[in-house]
């Protein structure tokens, strides 16, 4: 009996350490390939922990900046109202996206639509939408619109309507098939069967989704902020050009609080309503 256990074990065991090998290789070759250069790494990898040494030490006097919340956090006015403008930046571009994708999926849902060149134009188009960088929409909306907010709204709209439009019709696909075909055979339109037979079945997991790329969009809209797309990112930017260090960390520590609290929230309310699902 030992004996047939080793025997049968051995063959997995082969494909996992060649597997195992194969990754150790194409990671070694990717490294040479993007020339990465392990031994500039390790001789500026000190500067990297420097640097948070430094964006935590006062300008005036050389101490810790918590000895000294009020110099620390001077602008935290300022920096609140740009805050906010990220989060409504967050907020908006969400929606639209929400809206955008929900509407994009039961046409890009095989098990609603036959037409596979409709299908296909749909799929086709959200994968355009997911594909190019959020950055690289708000840089292009910059130009075109300017400086402000609404660059910023667009891109992260156009970018989560790509995502969400995929994981709506991902979850769409798979509903139960009964009351669709029920609905079919009743003589009910395209529209009806996406109203009573699908709508009911998806609608927890996609405001699910739509929570979860909230707490994207809110990291994302502070990212815009580099390129002049509005919110709390292009004072983040100059901080970091001027060499504002205790700015920086200011500016830093507000963002990662704000996302901490959006994070536990929007956990809250999907949990609430994967649980609601469930029961029902």
């Amino acid at each position: 009996m030992l004996d047939g256990y080793r025997n049968a074990s051995r063959g997995p065991r082969r494909r996992a350490l060649l597997l195992a090998l194969a990754v150790a290789l194409l990671s070694l070759l990717s490294g040479y390939v993007a020339e990465v250069d392990l031994g500039t790494l390790w001789t500026h990898f000190g500067r990297f922990f420097g640097y948070f040494d430094r964006i935590l030490t006062l300008e005036n006097g050389g101490g810790r900046v918590w000895t000294d919340p009020a110099e620390w956090f001077w602008g935290w006015k300022k920096w609140g109202l740009l805050l906010a403008d990220t989060l409504l930046i967050a907020y908006v571009g969400t929606v639209l996206g929400a809206l955008g994708g929900f509407t994009l999926s039961f046409v890009a849902s095989s098990n609603l639509v036959t037409n596979r060149w409709l299908r296909g134009t749909a799929r086709r188009f959200l994968e355009f939408c997911r594909t190019v960088p959020d950055i690289v929409f708000a840089l292009i909306f910059v130009i075109a619109f300017g400086l402000g907010p609404v660059p910023g709204v667009l891109a992260i709209a156009i970018h989560s309507m790509g995502s969400l439009g995929k994981l709506f019709y991902e979850v769409v696909e798979n509903i139960d098939r009964k009351p669709v075909d029920g609905a079919i055979a009743s003589g009910a339109s395209w529209m009806a069967v996406v109203r009573f037979a699908a709508l009911p079945q998806v609608l927890p997991n996609f405001a699910s989704y739509t929570l979860l790329r909230f707490e994207i969009n809110v990291r994302q809209a502070s990212v815009l902020g580099f390129v002049g797309a509005g919110g709390i990112g292009l004072d983040l930017i100059e901080a970091i050009r001027k060499f504002y260090y205790n700015d920086v960390s200011a500016i830093l520590l507000m963002i990662i609080v704000t996302v901490m609290v959006i994070d536990f929230g929007t956990e809250k309310l999907r949990h609430r309503l994967i649980g609601a699902m469930e029961r029902h």
